[in-house]
């Protein structure tokens, strides 16, 4: 029997986030999923009059390979998934692990190959420039156990949050954030461990509800590059790499982190900072407002959304909201800014915006949780 949770989350994808059309080729990208997801997705992107082309994969065959990797086989890689990526106009991602660690002990040095010659050729200068994309997590019980939570219940989380938010209330109830975040200069962000202050002058400001990342909720932006002082705590577990790096902390001057430390993976998160000059400078800034999504769980997709958080972004800027920096890098790092975490405050020149996790001006209350759910 085909579940209806299925159904419902293959059409937000297809006919929402991709707004497949008649005659466009849709690249999905499937990651130890189920079958039957995958079989609906194509269903439902051929009822749209889109042609599906389906490529399949499995982690521990991907951590093999990237062990094995060479400079010459990624780029050959690189080469042929780019040549694919081109010849698609919607892209739909969806990735599943049955061990959120497994690329923890591929050497640094292997990723990296990984990374400069297979992902960003392909995924950040054509899939993101070039397809109308959406990525999507899919939930297992090794996503259950990061969250504390039963397989069963994580399940109906997880539909609940990707495919059970009213994604059209919230693109209208974000339009006054982005009025009021384009023509902020200065930004003043407080709270336990972080006192940090930049400026976004002239950098465009880009609202999310369900186009490119399932569950969605956020408003992204970037800092002008070398504006960025101070330093900043951030509170929630953060899993790149394969690693988990807890209490990471950042210390900025003139836009460059000059200091880096966590509880016990220091070394590897400087290594990972040191992979270029621009995996030191902050590529984007985004403020979260999925009402559904609360705690962290160490799943990017998931914890940027947080409700009442922020991430702040060493590595690569993205085109639509770019300060001109570029990296082989784009890690987001969450800090969360409810009374439960410790509280804080952030101002638009000098004016308080959001405290404690809820925006308090008028005009962007209808973001707060209570309103959005």
């Amino acid at each position: 029997m085909k579940d209806p949770r299925f159904s419902r989350l293959a059409e937000l994808l297809v006919n929402h986030s991709t707004e497949t059309k008649p005659g466009e080729k849709v690249l999905i990208e499937a990651f130890d999923i189920p079958t039957d997801f995958t079989i609906e997705l194509i269903k439902t992107i051929a009822a749209a009059g889109g042609e599906p082309i389906v490529s399949t994969y499995h982690q521990p065959v991907l951590r093999a390979l990237y062990s094995a990797a060479t400079e010459s086989q990624m780029k050959t890689i690189g080469a042929i998934e780019g040549a694919r990526m081109e010849a698609v106009q919607c892209y739909i991602g969806i990735r599943g692990s049955n061990n959120i660690t497994e690329m923890s002990d591929v050497p640094r040095e292997k990723l990296s190959l990984f990374e400069k010659y297979w992902w960003n050729p392909v995924h950040s200068e054509v899939r993101v420039k070039k397809t109308k994309w959406v990525v999507v997590r899919w939930p297992s019980p090794s996503m259950a156990q990061a969250a504390g939570m039963s397989t069963e219940a994580f399940e109906d989380f997880y539909f609940q949050v990707c495919a059970g938010v009213d994604y059209k209330k919230m693109a209208a109830a974000q339009e006054p954030l982005k009025e009021r975040m384009d023509r902020t200069d200065r930004v003043h962000i407080t709270g336990p461990g972080t006192d940090l202050s930049f400026s976004k002058k002239g950098i465009a400001t880009v609202g999310c509800s369900g186009e490119r990342n399932v569950p969605d909720g956020e408003m992204f932006t970037c800092p002008i590059r070398d504006s960025v002082n101070g330093v900043l705590q951030y509170n929630c577990e953060t899993l790149y790499r394969g690693t988990v790096f807890s209490n990471v902390r950042l210390v900025f001057k003139d836009g460059k982190i000059i200091e880096a430390t966590a509880d016990s993976e220091t070394p590897k998160l400087n290594d990972i900072l040191d992979a270029d000059e621009g995996a030191r400078y902050i590529g984007e800034w985004s403020l979260a407002f999925n009402p559904y999504i609360l705690k962290p769980m160490k799943d990017i997709l998931f914890d940027e959304k947080i409700a009442g958080s922020f991430h702040f972004t060493p590595g690569q800027a993205y085109e639509e909201a770019d300060n001109g920096n570029r990296s082989q890098i784009h890690w987001d790092m969450v800090c969360i800014q409810r009374p439960e975490y410790g509280g804080g405050e952030i101002r638009f020149d000098g004016e308080l915006i959001r405290k404690d996790g809820l925006f308090v001006l008028p005009e962007l209350h209808q973001l707060n949780p209570d309103q959005l759910k």
